[in-house]
């Protein structure tokens, strides 16, 4: 599977762009601000039916414009696939498989696996527990539909929770009787969620250990770990040793919400004490290792999205990347860089198709 062609309109800073795709390697450079990234994240939209940077899918119309749409061409062994998001200020946003359009935007999530390494995946790091969940949970999302279901609902109970919570502390009611009409629907969800969770980072840590040393060449000791409060029992005995502290903070306190992964390098937190290039090279073996998991269930290889990763690696540690996802092994890859010569040079040492294209006010031209 591969995208062979890209149509934009009023997607971000394009007014109408057109785009043809390898199925090998594509590089994408351009200046700072040219919209490199845009293509990235247009190419994820198509898969995940939202956008990898805005949460708001009113922030990505083009400035002043009222709709933007996306569709591309995907090439399957067996035939060709058109898909389109449309969506227009104030209306449902659409999305489409050959020009049917789905009821349900989950039953598109996972036709076309996408991995996208950003700059920004050292939040995975710096940040909070909730975007290490996310993370996790938008792997999941692309191979179990019953998983999504799962997350959207326990989602919607949790906060139907604690609105019972909050009414209980303003009326200074306490109704057990109340809450357990919600845990009965909270339990199995998370405790699905938990099995689940628990089964992938069984199968992916030791994946993502191989990725870190090809990437590093380096003997360095990571790992991570997964941290969760169903560990310490069954859920509903969590959840009724809990109910009086969750009365009185109107908040429940034990849940797969409160789930969390501890990343470390020789035992240590990455945070605290890795270095900036072992702080990258962890993200970016976290992304493969989410391809290579991808890859093995779905049976099928993602698309993969490279959006500056030249940034704080040295000249080794890329060399070494990209002739990782060059292989065979890796299928198509859309690369994206400021500097034409560093990439055409990084290009002509490697095998199989690639192409070079130059973002430059808004248009796109083959180098």
């Amino acid at each position: 599977m591969y995208l062979s062609a890209l149509h934009l309109v009023n997607f971000k800073n394009y007014t109408d762009l057109d785009l043809q795709l390898t199925a090998g390697i594509n590089g994408i450079v351009g200046q700072n601000g040219a919209g490199k990234t845009n293509i990235l994240d247009a190419v994820y939209y198509l898969s995940m039916c939202k956008s990898y940077l805005n949460v708001n899918d009113r922030q990505n119309m083009r400035f002043e414009q009222p709709f933007f749409s996306i569709s591309g061409q995907w090439q399957f062994p067996e035939k060709t696939h058109e898909v389109q998001v449309a969506y227009k200020a104030g209306v449902k946003k659409l999305v489409k498989w050959n020009k049917k359009a789905y009821d349900k935007l989950t039953d598109h999530i996972g036709k076309l696996p996408v991995v996208f390494i950003s700059p920004y995946d050292g939040d995975l790091i710096a940040d909070g527990s909730e975007l290490r969940r996310k993370w996790m949970d938008g792997i999941l999302s692309q191979l179990d539909k019953k998983y999504l279901e799962e997350i959207q609902r326990y989602a919607k109970v949790l906060e139907q929770r604690h609105a019972v919570l909050r009414n209980m502390h303003e009326h200074r009611l306490f109704d057990p009787d109340a809450i357990e009409i919600w845990d009965a629907q909270l339990i199995p969800a998370a405790n699905y969620i938990y099995a689940k969770r628990k089964e992938f980072l069984e199968e992916f840590i030791p994946v993502f250990k191989r990725f870190y040393q090809e990437i590093g060449q380096q003997s360095e000791d990571v790992d991570l770990s997964y941290r969760s409060q169903l560990a310490d029992g069954p859920y509903e005995e969590l959840l009724a040793a809990s109910v009086k502290k969750d009365a009185f903070s109107q908040y429940t306190n034990v849940g797969i919400h409160k789930d969390d992964l501890l990343f470390t390098i020789k035992g240590h937190p990455v945070k605290k004490f890795g270095s900036q290039g072992q702080q990258k090279s962890f993200v970016i073996a976290l992304r493969l290792a989410q391809f290579d998991w991808l890859k093995a269930h779905k049976g099928m290889k993602p698309i993969l999205l490279l959006d500056d990763i030249f940034d704080k690696l040295d000249h080794q540690r890329v060399e070494r990347l990209i002739a990782l996802v060059s292989a065979d092994y890796f299928g198509q890859v859309i690369i994206t860089d400021t500097d034409p010569v560093r990439m055409r040079d990084l290009f002509s040492k490697l095998p199989g198709a690639t192409q070079l294209i130059e973002i430059k006010e808004n248009q796109a031209s083959t180098l």
